[in-house]
């Protein structure tokens, strides 16, 4: 069984490398399984980014969609992981919104700059990365606590003044943990509606569990048709470019 397995990752894998197909999906597979083929040095799909995760979100009680990143697949990234896992989800939200501002909260516990909470030190990295054009096309602010990124009044009370709060397009989460256990409260508590995908890989990867329903898979196959149509059209412009 072992080895039927890994001839079908190495198959997915080949055939994305040759353009045959658009996208991978993960089926009955564990991620490790399917991610150890992606990933790897010489035949995998690398780019010159790190490969992440972005759960797109919807929420009713919160006006617009919104992404969790990185949930599934980075488990304790470093700041520099963090600066490539950033750039790849303001990348796919540009694609969902087109030309308009896309506005990025770096969580920690709470929205003060401690040593005692390094998470903090990475947090107002990344904000200070966004301002040195190390992170691009977007505002990025952080450390914010969860309160302070989704509620502007909670911000407001605590004497917080910045343009994400209350109005976050993307919540960076600390390490896998949190944010799988954030992206699995607001499904199991808050009925929140969600897709899965990976990122930074030469074609969009559709990551969901195996306990996921069938309309996250759909629409998480919505959200890879999205990436890969939107990079076919940029690469014939920049084919009719040349």
């Amino acid at each position: 069984m072992l080895s039927i397995v890994t001839m079908q990752q190495k198959k997915s894998v080949e055939l994305a490398k040759k353009r045959e197909v658009a996208a991978i999906m993960k089926g009955s597979l564990h991620t490790d399984e399917l991610m150890s083929a992606v990933v790897h040095k010489e035949n995998g799909l690398r780019t010159e980014r790190r490969i992440s995760h972005a759960f797109l979100m919807a929420v009713a009680t919160f006006p617009k969609p919104f992404i969790i990143t990185d949930a599934a697949i980075n488990i304790r990234p470093t700041l520099e992981d963090k600066r490539d896992i950033v750039q790849n989800t303001i990348d796919l939200m540009h694609i969902l919104k087109e030309d308009k501002q896309v506005r990025v909260a770096v969580l920690s516990a709470v929205e003060t700059v401690t040593s005692a909470i390094p998470t903090t030190l990475d947090a107002a990295s990344l904000s200070k990365m966004a301002d040195r054009g190390q992170i691009t096309n977007a505002i990025v602010d952080g450390p914010l606590a969860f309160d302070n990124a989704i509620s502007l009044f909670a911000a407001e009370a605590k004497g917080i003044s910045s343009s994400v709060s209350g109005n976050a397009d993307i919540l960076v989460v600390p390490d896998l943990e949190s944010g799988n256990m954030l992206a699995k409260q607001l499904k199991y508590l808050g009925q929140a509606v969600m897709a899965g995908i990976v990122l930074g890989a030469k074609v969009p990867i559709i990551l969901t569990s195996r306990s996921d329903p069938m309309d996250m898979r759909v629409i998480s196959c919505v959200l890879a048709s999205f990436i890969y149509n939107h990079s076919k059209a940029k690469l014939h412009v920049q084919m009719k470019g040349s």
